[in-house]
This record gives C-alpha cells, structure tokens and sequence, in this order.
C-alpha cells in the first residue's frame, strides 16, 4: 500500500510541479510498472531496492533484447523516482545515482529520399481525392494525407501533430503554435500545401457532420479525443505499401528526420532545423551533420578548381 501511495505522490508532482507531459506520464508509468515486475519476481520491494537490483534490472533488459536508448530510457525513469524519494525522505539514499547510463549510439535513423516522400504524399493525395462508398472511408483517406502534409511541413512531433487543435486549420495563417517537450511552446512555418491539405480536412468533416464539436483537428472516438500516435503509424504503414514502398522504412518518426535532412541537404542552417524541430540542446540536431559533411563535399567537387 505504501508502494502505491509513493509512486502516486511521485506522479503528481511531474504533473503539477513539473508540468510533464501526458506522453512522459504515461512512458514513465510503463517504465516503473516493468521494473516493478520484475522486482516482484525477485520478492523485492521497490521502495527497498538497492544498486544491485537496478544493476540486475539492465542485464535483464540486456537479456530481452532491449537496445541500449531503450535501456538508458528506462534508467532515466527511475533515476527521477528515486531522487524524489530521496528528496521526500522516503529513502535515505539513491539506489541509481552510481549506475552508469548504457551507452547509447548517435545513428541516424532511416531516412526517407525526397522522391520517396513524394511518392507518398502523392499516393495519399490520390486516395484522398477518390469517392468512396462510406463517410468514414472518405474521412480516413483525407486524415492520412493531411497528416503527411502537415508532418512534412513542419516536422512536428507525432504526438504534437495528433493533438493540434481545429484552430490550426481556421486561423488563416503561415505560423501554428505548438507546445513540444516541457511544455515550452514554438513557432512552426506552415506550406501552403498543408494549409490547403487542412482546411480541406475541416471542410470534409463538416459536410458529414463528423466531430462537430471537437476541439481537435484529428478527433477520434477514443479516450484522449485525438487520434493516437499509433493509429498513424498504422495506417502510415499501409499506405507505404499502396504506394510501393517498404513498410518497415516508414513510420511517423522517420517522416519527421525526413523533413529536417531534407532541409539540410537543400541548404538550410542547423540552428534553424533545431529551432524547428523543438530541439532543447543543438547536440540532439547534430545527428544530421552527417548530411551537412556530404553537401560541403559536393561543393568542394562542384565548384573547386582543382576537384
């Protein structure tokens, strides 16, 4: 009972004092349930874990093929339990604070080509424009497309994108504001394609008379009232198929690395790419300088006397 009791205190105060996201909430909530689990089998209370458990809960991550980002994730969730435990003086100590976080590599993730991604828009604009026998077909086929446009035009965060509000798509404006990690608000260009993509989007909705009185630009029926960042890369995937692309090299997240490459490789600053892809730190935006390396070795062989 008392288990229950701290870990609920502990939430609350990543949601009031730190204001924290429902993603975070819900990402460190699946982190401590696991490593409670796994506690559990050991006959370990997890108030009363010591170094040796947590060490054992990595090898054991190790052992279930968790990569190491996944692993570090995990640590960093209850690093942040147990130093509010120790702050509250629930413990007289930090069972993490000398296990060293597993090292993580700086790969990129895969990345789309330009000509990839414009197959895909175009093929959700295709589907998009067909009629089809239901309002909910005709729904789905223009949400997918709108979401491809908006992603790509702003490399938005998938869980930013899901949950805009319907003002986005009303305001008539080249600027949206979104409210990414920490709650810290910024300022995102839209294309004109998108723009479109999303008015059109609102104006099918309330010509079925479908979600009139959500507050949300992708409502669903389901308990947040947006559509979820799953239900995307679902049918992301699906459309990746139609559109004769492998499945497993698309899903929401590469959309968004695909945006800031793009941009790279056609001459856009780091520093805007950070500021647009709401990096709080410019090192978490040099995963790219990989694609900056390659034009400035294009240059040099395109332009140097000598090359």
């Amino acid at each position: 009972m008392r288990q229950f009791f701290e870990t609920e205190r502990f939430f609350e105060m990543l949601s009031v004092e730190r204001v924290s996201a429902f993603n975070t909430l819900e990402s460190y909530g699946s982190d401590l349930e696991d490593f409670d689990r796994f506690l559990a089998a050991q006959s370990v209370d997890l108030i009363a874990v010591q170094v040796t458990d947590v060490r054992a809960y990595l090898s054991d991550l190790t052992g279930r093929g968790f990569a190491a980002s996944s692993q570090a994730r995990r640590l960093s969730a209850l690093r942040q339990f147990y130093q509010f435990c120790y702050a509250e003086g629930i413990r007289d100590d930090d069972p993490t604070r000398t296990v060293a976080s597993p090292k993580k590599g700086s790969s990129l993730p895969g990345v789309l080509s330009e000509e990839e991604v414009d197959r895909l828009i175009s093929k959700a604009e295709e589907l998009a424009k067909r009629t089809y026998d239901s309002d909910a077909k005709q729904i789905r086929a223009a949400r997918i497309y709108t979401l491809l446009e908006v992603l790509y035009a702003t490399g938005l965060r998938v869980s930013e994108l899901v949950s805009l509000p319907v003002s986005a798509a009303i305001r008539d404006s080249r600027l949206i504001t979104v409210k990414g990690k920490g709650g810290k608000e910024r300022a995102v260009p839209l294309s004109v394609r998108s723009q479109t993509a999303m008015i059109e989007y609102v104006r099918l909705r309330a010509s079925v008379g479908a979600y009139a009185d959500s507050v949300w630009l992708f409502p669903s029926h389901g308990e947040s009232g947006y559509f979820t960042r799953q239900a995307f890369g679902r049918d992301l995937k699906v459309l990746a198929v139609e559109a004769g692309i492998d499945r497993n090299k698309v899903s929401p997240h590469v959309m968004r690395h695909a945006f800031a490459s793009h941009l790279l490789q056609n001459g856009a600053d780091l520093r805007v790419v950070q500021q647009l892809l709401g990096h709080a730190d410019i090192s978490t935006t040099q995963i790219y300088t990989h694609v900056l390396e390659e034009r400035l070795q294009q240059l040099v062989q395109d332009h140097h006397p000598l090359a």
